[in-house]
């Protein structure tokens, strides 16, 4: 309890003013969660802003078209949590009449939810006492009792949600959770936090020991997968191009790209204009130039798309049905919309 009181008492000076701590209402609670899952709030406010301006309620989100949504989510990456968001919506308002479950067993059970997420929203919206663990309590946690399982492992799952759930305050369940959110992201912060001025300083075990740089464990990630990208930026006489959407389960799914060649390693523009796919989707004369003159290297959690713009210019495509003009409408990865502002004042 003297846990729980320490540190809902810091919150009380220190929280952070943010939209969504003004409202209880499920559907916003649950936005600015899923948003908030691999990214910081500096950059996901905005986002959340023009969501719940665009979709003020479940079922608006729930009407849209999924390629306005992704369209809307482009630059917040983890793209399957938009499309998981998506198909929850609908799922909301066709089968729940628009009312968010609420408890913790039936929000868990609703697509692109685990378990801090319900337990946020239960806690938060429902007064549920179901603790949160995400990255910012797994560092707190793991530092004040100095507690070396690996986070990112079965074992480490389970002793740490377990612990929160002992340190819970069951009459305010959601204000401790974000009390223990914040204290994470501002005060015990990955890098240099600030210990000195630290409410929790006299008994954690990490600034006692000296073990601050070293908590929490995190086991050793999965191995970096290198790919190669060729993007063949089409321009025809009459300003068209071809732009496709990214179909199956793999990166960028729902998203469109200008055609492209993957290759096992960095090609030249002979490699290129000599393989199968550029020879088939040009069998015409083509004026071709590398856009890039340095590699750009595109890093995701497990992939490092080491990437080539090739602007393909030719009289005519029976392919390119796109007008230049329109391209900014569709929904494409981070990655090609950088391009896109590079490339289209110089177009």
């Amino acid at each position: 309890m003297i846990f729980s009181n320490t540190l809902i008492y810091w919150y009380l000076q220190n929280s952070r003013e943010l939209p969504w701590r003004k409202t209880k209402n499920p559907y916003y609670i649950w936005l600015s969660e899923i948003m908030l899952q691999q990214t910081r709030v500096a950059q996901g406010l905005s986002y959340y802003l023009k969501f719940t301006s665009t979709f003020p309620t479940v079922f608006d989100l729930a009407k849209a078209e999924e390629s306005t949504v992704l369209k809307m989510w482009q630059g917040l990456g983890y793209y399957s949590r938009a499309r998981n968001l998506h198909f929850t919506a609908k799922q909301i308002a066709s089968d729940f009449n628009g009312e968010f479950p609420s408890t913790f067993k039936e929000i868990i059970k609703l697509k692109g939810i685990g378990d801090y997420t319900a337990s946020a929203i239960a806690s938060i919206c429902f007064d549920e006492p179901t603790a949160v663990v995400d990255g910012n309590v797994y560092r707190v946690l793991s530092r004040y009792f100095g507690i070396d399982t690996p986070i990112n492992s079965s074992a480490g799952i389970k002793e740490f949600k377990k612990l929160a759930q002992t340190l819970i305050d069951e009459t305010q369940p959601g204000t401790f959770n974000q009390a223990i959110m914040d204290f994470g992201a501002i005060q015990c912060k990955p890098k240099k936090p600030l210990c000195m001025f630290c409410p929790f300083a006299d008994g954690c075990v990490a600034l006692q020991k000296n073990l601050i740089e070293t908590l929490p464990v995190k086991e050793k990630k999965v191995k970096v997968r290198n790919r190669y990208f060729n993007f063949l930026v089409i321009k025809t006489n009459d300003n068209k191009t071809i732009l496709s959407e990214r179909k199956g389960k793999g990166i960028w799914q729902g998203l469109y790209q200008f055609p492209l060649v993957e290759s096992d390693k960095n090609i030249n523009k002979n490699e290129l204009i000599s393989s199968d796919e550029f020879v088939a989707l040009f069998p015409n004369e083509t004026t071709i130039s590398l856009f890039n003159k340095k590699e750009i290297v595109h890093k995701l959690s497990h992939q490092h798309l080491h990437t080539q713009f090739w602007i393909v210019e030719t009289a005519t495509s029976s392919e390119a049905k796109i007008n230049w003009s329109d391209i900014e409408k569709y929904p494409v990865p981070v990655l090609i919309a950088n391009f896109l502002k590079e490339y289209q004042p110089k177009k």
